[in-house]
C-alpha cells in the first residue's frame, strides 16, 4: 500500500494546520504556504470549490479521486482567502498572500521618494491606507463601526506623517543613511497606533476565548492586550529587513559610478529587493507567535476564570485567535 493511500485511509485532521504550530519551524512552513502570492490567482468560483472540498472532507464526504496533495492545497488556499473566525471571504488586497506584491510596490516607493514632503505625504498615506485594510481584514473577530475604523485610520496616518515629516526636518544635515531610515521609524510608529486602534473594540469588550474544541466561551480584554501586542511586534519584524537592510545596501550602491549616472534605477532596484526580502520576512514574521495562542486561566479576568471553572465540563485548555 502506498504512503498516499495509507495517509488518506487514516484521514489527516485538517481542522489544524499541516505542520506542528507549537514550533517556530512548523508555523513558518504553514505561513509560507498561506502567504504565497500565487494564492491570489484563484478566482471566486475556484475558492468556493476549494472551500467545498474542505467542508465536505470535514463532514466525512471524500471524492474517490481526491489526493492528499489536493486536499492540503485546498486547505491552504482556503486558509489564505477565508477569515479563520468568521469564515468570510476576505478582501483580496487585505489577505496575507497580498502582502508581498502590495508591500514591495509601496515600500519601494517609500524608500525611493523620502526627501520631498509631498512624496512623503503620498507614500505614507498610501501605506497606511493599505495597512488599515490589512488590519481590518485580519482582525481577530468582527470589526468595529465605520466611525471607529475611520478614527483609527486617521490616527495612524497622522502619526506616520508626523513622524516622517518631523524626522526629515531633523535629519537634513545628517548622513544620507540616517535620512533613508526615516520611513522605517514612521512605519513603526504607525503600526503601534494603527493596529491597537483598529482593534480597540477587543481592548474594551475583550477578545474571544475558545475552548479546546474551538467554541467561544467568553471574552477577555486582558488577553486582547497581549494578542494585539504580539501582532504589533510581528508587523514591525516584517518591516525591519526592508526598511533597515535595504537602505544600507542602496546607500553603498549610490556611490558607485553606474548608479550616480542612472539614479532612476533605484526605484526598480529597491522594489525588487523589497519583493525578495518580503517573501521571507512576511511568513517568518507571521510565525513569530502562534495564531491560535494558548491562554492560561491566570491570564484571563478572575470572574471569567471562575465562571469557566464552574461549568459542568470545564475546558482543559483555553485559546484565542490573535489575528495577523
Amino acid at each position: 500500500m502506498s504512503e498516499l493511500v495509507k495517509t488518506l485511509v487514516l484521514r489527516p485532521d485538517i481542522s489544524k494546520p499541516k505542520w506542528d504550530q507549537s514550533t517556530f519551524e512548523g508555523r513558518a512552513k504553514h505561513f509560507f504556504a498561506i502567504t504565497n502570492p500565487l494564492n491570489l490567482f484563484y478566482g471566486g468560483n475556484q475558492l468556493d470549490d476549494f472551500k467545498k472540498i474542505v467542508e465536505d472532507y470535514k463532514k466525512g464526504s471524500v471524492s474517490n479521486d481526491l489526493t492528499l496533495d489536493q486536499l492540503w492545497k485546498a486547505k491552504h488556499v482556503v486558509d489564505s482567502a477565508f477569515h479563520p473566525s468568521t469564515g468570510e471571504k476576505m478582501l483580496m488586497v487585505g489577505r496575507m498572500s497580498a502582502q508581498v506584491p502590495m508591500n514591495m510596490a509601496i515600500t519601494g516607493g517609500m524608500l525611493t521618494f523620502y526627501k520631498s514632503p509631498m512624496a512623503v505625504i503620498f507614500w505614507q498615506w498610501l501605506n497606511q491606507s493599505f495597512n488599515a485594510v490589512v488590519n481590518y481584514t485580519n482582525r481577530s473577530g468582527d470589526g468595529g463601526s465605520v466611525s471607529q475604523l475611520l478614527v483609527s485610520y486617521c490616527a495612524a496616518t497622522g502619526g506616520a506623517l508626523t513622524a516622517a515629516l518631523g524626522l526629515n526636518s531633523l535629519v537634513k544635515k545628517a548622513p544620507p543613511l540616517v535620512g533613508r531610515l526615516v520611513p522605517f521609524v514612521a512605519v513603526c510608529v504607525a503600526n503601534a497606533i494603527n493596529i491597537p486602534m483598529m482593534r480597540r473594540g477587543e481592548l474594551t469588550e475583550g477578545i474571544d476565548i475558545l475552548d479546546e474544541h474551538g467554541n467561544v466561551i467568553g471574552q477577555s480584554p486582558g488577553v486582547a492586550k497581549s494578542a494585539i501586542s504580539q501582532v504589533v511586534v510581528s508587523r514591525v519584524f516584517m518591516a525591519t529587513p526592508t526598511f533597515a537592510f535595504i537602505p544600507v545596501v542602496v546607500n553603498a550602491l549610490e556611490k558607485r559610478p553606474y548608479f550616480k549616472a542612472n539614479p532612476k534605477m533605484f526605484l526598480p532596484l529597491q522594489t525588487i529587493l523589497c519583493g525578495l526580502v518580503l517573501s521571507v520576512s512576511t511568513p517568518v514574521g507571521c510565525a513569530l507567535f502562534p495564531q491560535l495562542t494558548p491562554v492560561s486561566f491566570d491570564q484571563i479576568e478572575p470572574e471569567l476564570a471562575q465562571k469557566l471553572k464552574n461549568l459542568p465540563n470545564p475546558p482543559k485548555q483555553l485559546y484565542c485567535n490573535k489575528g495577523l
